[in-house]
């Protein structure tokens, strides 16, 4: 009797230590019936690591960055605990996770919670770390919305201690607020590279194209100006025939030579030696015979393709990235360790819940979903784990369900749960269940989450359907699980690669660039167009330099200023040069020029004046108005170019100038009685030699000058209406003195004020500058 009651008590006493062996086990099986809250899991994995990051966010935050945010906390000097979480995983507000986080790992420190998307909290429990939060507000604002959570940590480290959080985190507050997304972004991704493409390409034949346009556009308006001065348009897209002349050498219109001493004042100060008539001609055409020559396209095509080259380098080393991101690149362990953990769930009990996300399903949930999983006759197994785009596949479920079937290495029926939404998925796999009857399942129990988020209700629903699941028919071919086979996960190095600078909207770029150039160049040419349409107006309503001239002539102000008269010289001496160019040297077989037929007095006068105005303003003999050149200097030369142009257009009316203002042009008439008691400036009548000239020496010369003091030349405008006396600015200051009558300032011009004539003019200038 004592032996039977000894061996009862031992059978009962084995029988509660197996229970309670049993209990323990699942309770200290991962998803088991007492699993671990997600504050105590997270605070179990924070014991082992100061430093947990997921491993749902491998695309995101690899967990092999770890040691990174190891190294940026032990910056602060104080214990840091660091977790990153997907978004999903707070059911509460961040500070509460971190609250209870503390409480169950019991540790002095610095906590921190971070995102894929930013910093979300941080607390201090038990330490001193001043501006903490300011720390953070002054992160959230300084940083843009793209930046990883390592820079985030990292940045939020620097503010912190830099000992000025609090300041860095009001300026942040005023200067931007609830504006985050004006921060200019830390990384190219692929919009902003195809932006970049764009723009570059755009670049890489705007810029060469529209610099070749507006060259054509402005040689083009050069020869217009030149064929314009020269009195014809362009013919044929030329210029006009330059002289075929001996080195040194050109011919006057007799086809005799002029030799030339050394001069006096002026050549002599210049070091140059006086040049014959001749000479001075060829000087005078180098002035504006660039402006003639033919543009040869090749060298510019040439440049064009340079300088595409070079906007071309440019780009790519502004543009360099190569990779979007911090330079995180998960490895392979990081990218599996998610699936792995799942599948290691799974073989121990057919249901696990993500520890690492919020409870969605509570004890009495489990115990009572795990009795179904036993009682039904497919194996069957739930996970309920969240997808999002930054785990191992890409936020892809079906991609999830293979990889958890091909870690668990036989036929079962997978359930994946979404603990967010309550929506779930079926994948069978080789389990002996009629599909159709899978497909068909009720509308509550479909794909995605319906409008009762409740996880554990849904999937009590799901598996009482599934123990009523009938057999599929015998010899029934076995389908796919999923109905297709889905394409694997972008690999995540690729996904963080950038597409090449030239490739992509490169070449949309290209061509918007030939229009934008077209464009460009339009708008400039209107802008040209616009502009001489309005000085050609002002100039008719004013004349060239402004004053009261107008009523005498469009080129005749009354007080010149230094810049126009350097501009209205070289102009008139180019359209002189170009209109006697082509009378010396026509080219062969072709029509006989108009100059060509002048008698040969027009043309010699013509010649003379040309050599004349050089010998004033071009001293140096470099082919451009001398720098020093006075305003009464630069006013001859005017008047001897315009005379020139009179002796081709109008022969007989080249002898006289108007001695009022020379600048109005030929005299055809005389004024009949002596205008206003003496000559222009108030003087009493002086003879040329009284200028600075010798040419009117002897008996007949007075008589001349003294009829002169009662019959002066002036134009048609004069004549009717006395014009304005000619002023220009006197020599001190270097031509910035005050305006004086044209008369009274030393040089060969203040002759005309007397009457003489053009050829007495070149005669004089001549002589003043010691030319025989």
């Amino acid at each position: 009797m004592v032996g039977a009651v000894l061996r009862t008590g031992v059978v009962l006493v084995m029988g509660w230590l197996a229970v309670l062996f049993c209990a323990g086990a699942v309770q200290a099986a991962p998803g088991g019936a007492d699993a671990p809250t997600q504050t105590a899991y997270l605070a179990g994995q924070l014991r082992k690591n100061p430093v947990f990051i997921s491993d749902q966010i491998p695309r995101a935050v690899p967990r092999s960055t770890a040691p990174d945010f190891a190294k940026e906390a032990r910056r602060l000097g104080v214990p840091t605990y660091v977790m990153i979480l997907p978004n999903t995983h707070y059911g509460s507000e961040a500070t509460g996770l971190l609250a209870g986080v503390h409480d169950r790992l019991a540790r002095k420190g610095l906590y921190v919670t971070l995102s894929p998307t930013g910093l979300d909290a941080v607390q201090t429990y038990g330490v001193s770390l001043p501006g903490a939060e300011d720390a953070s507000r002054a992160t959230l604002y300084e940083l843009p919305y793209d930046a990883t959570p390592r820079e985030v940590f990292r940045h939020f480290v620097d503010v912190l201690t830099s000992g000025h959080a609090h300041q860095r985190a009001e300026a942040a507050h005023a200067k931007y607020g609830d504006s985050v997304d004006e921060l200019p972004l830390l990384h190219t991704d692929r919009t902003a590279r195809e932006d970049q493409s764009f723009a570059t390409g755009v670049a890489v034949t705007g810029i060469p194209l529209t610099a070749v346009l507006l060259t054509l556009y402005a040689v083009r308006r050069r020869r217009v100006r030149r064929a314009a001065a020269a009195g014809g348009g362009l013919s044929a897209g030329k210029g006009p025939a330059a002289p075929k002349t001996t080195a040194g050498t050109k011919r006057s219109p007799a086809g005799s030579k002029t030799k030339g001493t050394k001069g006096s004042k002026r050549g002599s100060e210049k070091g140059g030696t006086g040049g014959s008539t001749a000479g001075q001609g060829a000087r005078t055409r180098s002035i504006g015979a660039s402006s003639g020559q033919r543009v040869r396209m090749l060298p510019l095509v040439m440049a064009a393709v340079v300088l595409g080259g070079l906007v071309a380098f440019t780009a790519s080393q502004v543009f360099d990235d190569t990779t979007s991101g911090d330079g995180s690149r998960p490895t392979a362990a990081d990218m599996r360790a998610r699936v792995d953990r799942v599948a290691e769930g799974l073989r121990r009990d057919p249901l696990y819940v993500d520890p690492e996300s919020p409870p969605a399903l509570d004890a009495a949930e489990r115990t009572h979903l795990r009795t179904q999983l036993r009682a039904l006759r497919i194996p069957t197994v739930i996970a309920a784990v969240s997808s999002n785009p930054d785990d191992e596949s890409d936020g892809e479920k079906d991609l999830l369900v293979k990889a958890l079937h091909d870690r668990l290495h036989r036929k079962v029926l997978i359930v994946l749960a979404e603990p967010s939404d309550g929506g779930i998925e079926l994948a069978n796999y080789g389990t002996p269940v009629d599909p159709t009857y899978l497909m068909n399942r009720p509308r509550y129990l479909e794909y995605s989450g319906s409008a009762d988020p409740a996880l554990g209700r849904r999937l009590d629903q799901l598996l009482t359907y599934l123990g009523k699941a009938p057999t599929a028919k015998p010899g029934a071919a076995e389908s796919d699980p999923l109905g297709y086979d889905p394409p694997p996960a972008v690999d995540p190095v690729e996904e963080q690669a950038l597409p090449g600078l030239f490739t992509g909207d490169f070449h949309p770029g290209l061509v918007l660039g030939v229009f934008a150039a077209l464009l460009v160049t339009g708008l400039v040419a209107a802008g040209c167009g616009t502009i001489r349409v309005i000085v050609m107006a002002r100039r008719r309503r004013y004349g060239a330099g402004g004053g009261s001239g107008a009523a005498h002539g469009p080129h005749a102000p009354e007080r010149p200023s230094l810049a126009w008269l350097r501009r209205a010289a070289r102009h008139d001496l180019d359209a002189l040069t170009a209109a006697l160019e082509p009378a010396t040297a026509p080219e062969p077989g072709a029509p006989e020029p108009m100059a060509a037929a002048l008698p040969a007095e027009a043309q010699r006068r013509a010649w003379e004046c040309l050599d004349a105005a050089a010998l004033l303003i071009d001293g140096d003999s470099d082919g451009r108005i001398d720098a020093d050149a006075t305003p009464a200097v630069l006013a001859c030369a005017i008047v001897l170019a315009r005379a020139g142009r009179t002796a081709i257009d109008e022969p007989a009316a080249a002898r006289h100038v108007c001695h009022r203002n020379p600048l109005h042009g030929p005299a055809r008439k005389r004024s009949e009685k002596r205008p206003g008691g003496g000559t222009p400036g108030g003087a009493t009548h002086r003879t040329t030699a009284a200028a600075g000239t010798r040419g009117t020496g002897g008996p007949a010369g007075r008589r001349r000058a003294a009829s002169a003091m009662w019959t002066l030349p002036v134009c048609e405008g004069c004549r009717v209406t006395h014009g304005a006396v000619l002023k220009l600015r006197s020599q001190e200051g270097k031509g910035r003195g005050a305006y004086v009558p044209y008369a009274t300032l030393p040089g060969p011009l203040a002759a005309l004020a007397d009457g003489a004539e053009i050829d007495q003019l070149t005669r004089d200038v001549r002589e003043y500058f010691g030319v025989h």
